[in-house]
């Protein structure tokens, strides 16, 4: 390595991700708390998936983006939680450097096609309560499908900005992130740049995506609670809050979390490292237990397509 002042990106051949500062004992309860989150993970998801494609009563734009959102969790966990296992046993510790960057790319572009997946849900939703009648027509597959493809795409726009910015900015001596994955600010961190563009631009970004997100959520929502209490019987007041309690319990986690983290100060590392647990390892386990438990179609479902296997067997 170079010193301070002359060492760039093209000398780096890799990173060390520092992981969680506990005493190495510990990392042997936090390999297998992870691994067990991750198997549930890796279980409830694929088993959401699973359900909805072969039930045909769930083959509707309601549950389309559910399965939509337990694709993106199960894959934004996979890109984190098997390489952050793998550390707790290893001595180096280390990511090479393409190694970082793709983790850096595939996390964020996870991370904002989930954030625009959501605004989607909650405009679903928004259409299913205020406008019933019309919600076939509305939401149609065509429609869902460009929602779902426009999500992506935001992710993917994002994802190669946030990344491009990251990995031009000229890193010093350290190759130590100090985090359980390749996350901008940890990078930022190891930058010997001029980081005050980085950061506006950054900043800029993360406004463009989550403000929108954030409004189309709020304004459904509020649109959908003024809608739920002129409905007159109790019992339909009760009915309509059910369908999108689950929406709402999905968004407040990992927005609650993302902004937690940006709200920590640099000085606490720690803080934000336990609020990445939020989305990485939290919201996609509990994700598939919101939806499935707290909806009798896809209960049904399960019950069906275990019945069904239980009589093969």
């Amino acid at each position: 390595m170079a010193d301070r002042g002359t060492s760039n990106r093209s000398e780096v051949t890799d990173f060390i991700l520092v992981g969680f500062r506990v005493r190495p004992e510990l990392h042997i309860l936090l390999f297998l708390l992870f691994l067990l989150v991750y198997a549930m993970i890796l279980l409830g998801n694929v088993g959401m998936m699973v359900i909805i494609m072969t039930d045909p009563r769930l083959n509707t734009p309601m549950y389309f983006f559910p399965g939509d959102l337990s694709f993106i969790d199960l894959f934004c966990s996979s890109v984190i939680v098997p390489k952050a296992m793998i550390n707790f046993w290893s001595e180096s510790k280390s990511i090479s450097f393409a190694g970082c960057v793709s983790q850096l790319f595939l996390f964020a572009l996870f991370m904002v096609t989930e954030g625009f997946l959501l605004a989607a849900m909650a405009y679903d939703r928004f259409i299913a309560i205020c406008s019933p009648l019309l919600y076939s027509v509305q939401m149609s597959t065509r429609l869902c499908a460009q929602l779902v493809a426009g999500s992506y795409f935001c992710g993917c726009i994002s994802s190669v900005l946030q990344t491009s910015m990251t990995f031009t900015l000229s890193f010093c001596a350290s190759r130590a992130i100090d985090h359980f994955y390749c996350d901008t600010r940890p990078l930022e961190r190891l930058s010997c740049s001029d980081l005050f563009i980085h950061k506006m631009v950054s900043f800029s970004l993360s406004g463009i995506i989550i403000l929108p997100t954030i409004i189309v959520i709020i304004v459904s929502y509020l649109y959908i609670v003024s809608t739920v209490l002129k409905i007159p019987s109790t019992e339909g007041r009760k009915k309509a809050f059910s369908t999108c309690s689950s929406h709402m319990g999905v968004v407040s986690v990992p927005y609650g979390a993302v902004f937690f983290m940006y709200l920590t100060p640099d000085g606490y590392p720690e803080l934000s490292k336990v609020a990445s647990l939020c989305y990485t390892l939290v919201t996609p386990m509990l994700n598939p237990l919101i939806y499935s438990l707290r909806n009798k179609d896809v209960t049904e479902a399960l019950n069906k397509l275990l019945e069904k296997k239980s009589t093969i067997l």
